[in-house]
């Protein structure tokens, strides 16, 4: 920032200017500041902190003439004036009450700050930073603005107007600033600073001016007076070189603006006018002239050029006075929204946010109103030339000046009935009457006026002192009424007397109810009673405020309200007039406080039933009285209506009934079809085949059986305690398909949300538990241990590991016990060593093969020590995975997402070379297989010795269960010491070790089920015979690819 001492000078006024504003929100109390920071000469870089003034500029100002940019300008110079309203709302300490937004909807808004450029810049700064759907708003965790940054922006908002606005009437003391932003303004005509061209008329071309000289200084009077010119050459109104003559107004001579403006009036609009002679002379480049100068209005202190007769901001006349210009137009508004405007009838000077008056609360653009004159003697023709009644408070004038002395607003008056007669205008036309001075009055009128002007501003003064005190007009008025010509201050007289007063009001009140009851009066209502009454001061206060401060007024008042409200409560039921009196009394003369009074002992009893620990007496759907019991159902259960209530009354009171009111109420609240609330109240449980209502069943969202809650909740804990997670499907149906891993995450996110409510604590958290695990098992670091059941995450790289449950170590590849010969052997190196040097493990042959290369679970890689000879739906204990332990398929118990599945029950898809369809080829047929692709197979017993039962584990299914048992079939000689089922488990385990295709050994029928099986198509070519058919179907099948997740072990 620059030290010069302008920019010194720019940011002490910017700082004092920026504290007012932000404690007085008031643009007057800032206006001459405004003014001053508008005419320091600074860059505007450094003068505007906030705005991007050049390219506000630019872009307002990209027009294509000199007009364009004025017009442009002057349209910023407004929008410019509602933003400053704006901002001064927000630093105002009463701000307006919908302050928090702006909206785009308001012609205002559309017509000024949105048709300029960068209007909406301005109000973001401000803190208008939300959008929304009709304007712009402050953010919701906004409470206040911050008044600082506010102040400051609308600060420069001020000063940007004040300098636009001397652009354009080409008064800005420095307009050099403006040269590369404004080139349209600042370049200046080419024009001679101080002669005017003039043609001559008669003697001179049209194409050849004459230059002309000053006109001589007017010669003086003997009295130092300058004289009048011979002929009258300037404008009647503004002074100005006059063009027109209107002989209708007695030759009154007119400039072109003036007469248009002067002549609109319908009474003058066919008047005639004649042109009249322009004055040809050489005007001064800077002269003193008030008429021929740039002029300065005094309502809204614009500067205007030089020729206009009306302000370019205000529309006021050039000669109009700030006073009068307030009144002379009742319909004219200020322009800019922060001037202080002046009501038209009562004459209270008002903020300019406000749009009603803080006293009469009329509204800002109310004409004033009508005033009859006062109408004169028929004697007093003197004093009718000198006294005039003010139209607007009525004060009798007794001096001719132009503006009342009491309210200080102008005398002009259309009727012109109440001026004096040297104020009205004078039928000669001429401007420089003398007026002469009429003679001083001292009658008892002048007094009368004199004492009522100054009883008038002392009273004004009293109550604005009050209102200071919180003390309304009303109550000053009656104090001074009370005080009579002492000089007591009424709010005084209002702390320490009127306590009292209103004390002998309500003392004085009681007395005369007393009398009235003495001589025997008729009550005319139950407000009067033989009893003293019970008024208090609040009710006497009321009653002597309406009286004006007249005590015994005040008691009739007093008397006459308290009787209407005694007979408003004696019409609500209340009877007792002495609990009248008295609630009356304790709430202050309101009836509402009273009849709350009044009605709290009645609800004493059921304030009492609802606070004591008894519990609430049942309904009774039979009881006689049937409207209290629809009540009692309406308050107890938020029936949505009578009809309902009457609903399960109804219900309750059929014969056989078996369910109680609260299953009845839920029902009825969900319809009021009495035939679909009696489908709603009878359900089976298919378990424990029990009724119950439906709000009291509990479905799954995978199925639509619904069980009752006793059963629902003993299904689940059942299968949390003693049954894997995936055992926790639907106890009717058993769905959803756990093995779907989509279905499953699906469900358990639901059923967790299901079982919060209806499992005990620590069962609850054994679900979590398992449902844990579960997750577990899904990271490819999980490990289950060969010795044990336990499982866990191993985060090494090596091939030992050690179950931290059993302290076992065993092979993180293999699965298999670890031995110290599998160190820095593969899993297929250890294995072959094993069958080469292992006497045990040649011991067992082919057993001890197939039960080390067992069953493996593709879902949580947990091995088993069984064969595959068994059945071949296998489930896995550990993660209850089902699938086909020749082909690691999943088994599918409903439909699958197969494309052309058909079936809707238990299957599963294999593969051509899969055990399932393998396992029914004779030992030959497999042995040819295998002798056809060159593969080895064993058919003796490893010992040499031939064993009657095969004594391989396998699992079977025996009562519904999985159980792991010896094979005990009988073996055969040829089949290396095993059963045929499990000597051709071997031979198929060779084949999909070496991925055999078993296709070409398929006989035609097999061909063609096989094709039909993995769509392959089978209908056969027109000249194709027997032998190229079955080789097409071949090639075809051959193409279809063997089974990928077949195990196929080394």
């Amino acid at each position: 920032m620059s030290s010069s001492p302008a920019s010194v000078q720019m940011e002490e006024v910017r700082r004092r200017s920026q504290s007012l504003l932000s404690s007085s929100g008031s643009a007057q109390d800032v206006k001459e500041e405004v003014q001053t920071m508008a005419s320091i000469l600074l860059p505007l870089s450094e003068k505007y902190r906030h705005l991007g003034v050049e390219a506000m500029l630019r872009e307002n100002a990209a027009c294509r003439n000199t007009q364009e940019v004025l017009e442009s300008l002057s349209r910023l110079v407004k929008a410019l004036s509602i933003l400053e309203k704006y901002g001064c709302n927000l630093t105002s300490p009463a701000r307006p009450r919908y302050w928090r937004s702006v909206k785009h909807n308001n012609p205002v808004f559309r017509t000024t700050v949105d048709a300029v450029k960068g209007g909406r810049t301005v109000l973001f700064l401000y803190g208008y930073t939300n959008q929304q759907i009709d304007g712009l708003s402050f953010p919701d965790d906004v409470t206040e603005p911050d008044a600082a940054i506010v102040a400051s922006v609308t600060l420069e908002v001020m000063t940007l107007r004040t300098e636009v606005d001397m652009l354009v009437k080409r008064t800005h003391p420095h307009p050099e600033n403006f040269r590369d932003i404004i080139p349209f303004i600042t370049q200046q005509d080419e024009l001679v600073a101080d002669v005017v061209l003039v043609p001559h008329e008669e003697e001179q071309p049209a194409d050849k001016p004459q230059l002309l000289s000053l006109p001589p200084e007017p010669s003086l009077s003997p009295g130092g007076q300058p004289l009048e010119p011979s002929k009258a050459t300037d404008c009647n109104l503004c002074g100005a070189a006059s063009s027109l003559v209107c002989p209708s107004c007695d030759n009154q001579t007119f400039c072109d603006a003036c007469d248009d403006l002067f002549h609109r009036h319908p009474s003058r609009a066919n008047h005639r006018r004649d042109k009249g002679h322009s004055r040809a002379f050489v005007t001064a480049a800077k002269t003193s002239s008030p008429s021929l100068s740039p002029w300065e209005c005094a309502h809204c202190t614009t500067v205007n050029e030089m020729r206009a007769v009306l302000c370019a901001t205000c529309e006021r006349p050039r000669l109009a006075t700030a006073a009068s210009a307030a009144q002379e137009n009742p319909t004219s508004v200020p322009t800019s929204p922060n001037t202080e405007w002046q009501c038209k009838s009562c004459t209270v000077v008002n903020q300019g946010s406000s749009i009603l008056c803080e006293v009469c609360e009329r509204p800002r653009l109310a004409t004033r109103p009508p005033v009859a004159p006062l109408p004169s003697s028929p004697g007093s023709t003197s004093d009718s030339g000198a006294k005039w009644m003010c139209q607007f408070c009525t004060y009798m004038n007794t001096n001719p000046t132009v503006v009342c002395e009491m309210c200080n607003l102008s005398c002009k008056d259309s009727a012109g009935v109440s001026l004096p007669l040297s104020l009205q205008p004078n039928p000669s036309g001429t401007k420089d009457q003398p007026r002469t001075q009429p003679r001083p009055e001292g009658d008892g009128e002048a007094k009368r006026q004199k004492m009522m002007r100054e009883d008038g501003l002392r009273l004004v003064q009293q109550i604005r002192e009050a209102e200071k005190r919180g003390v309304s007009a009303e109550e000053v008025y009656a104090a001074i009424g009370m005080c009579g010509g002492s000089n007591t201050n009424p709010c005084d007289w209002l702390t320490s007397e009127l306590p009292h007063l209103l004390d002998e009001i309500c003392a004085m009140a009681a007395s005369v109810q007393v009398e009235r009851a003495g001589e025997g009066a008729e009550p005319s209502g139950p407000g009067v009673a033989g009893d003293r009454a019970k008024l208090s001061r609040a009710e006497a206060k009321l009653a002597w405020l309406s009286a004006g401060g007249d005590t015994d007024r005040a008691v009739r008042q007093l008397l006459r309200d308290r009787q209407v409200k005694m007979k408003e409560l004696h019409s609500l039921g209340f009877r007792d007039v002495l609990r009248c009196e008295e609630a009356l009394r304790l709430s202050g003369g309101e009836v509402k406080g009273a009849l709350s009074l009044l009605q709290r002992p009645l609800l004493e009893p059921f304030h009492q039933r609802i606070w004591t620990d008894q519990p609430e007496p049942p309904i009774d759907p039979k009881h006689p009285d049937k409207q209290r019991m629809c009540r009692r159902l309406l308050a107890l259960y938020d029936l949505p209506s009578w009809g309902r209530c009457e609903l399960v009354l109804a219900l309750l009171q059929e014969p056989d009934v078996t369910y109680s009111l609260e299953d009845v109420v839920q029902a009825v609240k969900e319809s009021h079809d009495k035939d679909f609330i009696r489908r709603l109240l009878v359900n089976e449980c298919p378990i424990c085949l029990s009724i119950f209502p439906r709000s009291k069943m509990q479905s799954l969202t995978s199925c639509q059986c619904s069980v009752c809650h006793e059963c629902f909740g003993l299904h689940f804990t059942i299968a949390v305690r003693d049954k894997h997670i995936r055992d926790m499907v639907c106890p009717v149906c058993g769905e959803p398909d756990i093995n779907d891993p989509e279905q499953l995450d699906s469900y358990f996110s639901t059923l967790d949300i299901q079982l919060r409510n209806c499992l005990e604590l620590d069962v609850y958290d054994l679900f979590h538990k398992k449902l844990t695990e579960h997750a577990l098992m899904k990271d490819p670091k999980f490990l289950w241990c060969c010795h044990c059941t336990s499982g866990f995450i191993n985060d090494g790289d090596q091939m030992k590991v050690t179950c931290p449950s059993c302290r076992k170590s065993f092979c993180a590849q293999c699965k298999k016990p670890w031995e110290p010969q599998h160190q820095d052997l593969s899993c297929e190196q250890f294995q072959q060593w094993k069958r080469d040097n292992d006497p045990e493990y040649q011991r067992q042959g082919l057993a001890g093969f197939l039960r080390d290369n067992g069953i493996t679970c593709p879902s949580c890689r947990f091995q088993y020590a069984l064969t595959k000879g068994g059945c071949m739906h296998f489930s896995c204990f550990q993660c209850r995975y089902e699938f086909c332990s020749g082909c690691n398929n999943p088994y599918h118990k409903t439909v699958c997402k197969t494309a052309q599945c058909s079936f809707t029950s238990l299957h599963a898809h294999h593969p051509r070379d899969c055990l399932y369809y393998l396992r029914d080829w004779e030992p030959p047929r497999l042995q040819a297989l295998l002798q056809r692709s060159g593969v080895e197979f064993n058919t003796d017993p490893s010992n040499g010795t031939q064993s009657d039962a095969c004594c391989l584990m396998e699992q079977k299914d025996e009562a519904g269960q999985q159980i792991d048992s010896p094979c005990g079939l009988q073996t055969q000689p040829g089949q290396a010491g095993l059963c045929e089922k499990h000597y051709s488990e071997y031979l198929v385990s060779l084949i999909n070790t070496h991925s055999l295709d078993p296709s070409p050994l398929y006989d035609a029928n097999e061909l063609i089920r096989a094709c039909e099986r993995y769509q392959v198509d089978t209908q056969r070519g027109e000249n194709e015979d027997d032998n190229v058919y079955p080789a097409r179907l071949l090639k075809k099948l051959m193409e279809v690819p063997l089974g990928e997740k077949v195990p196929r072990n080394k």
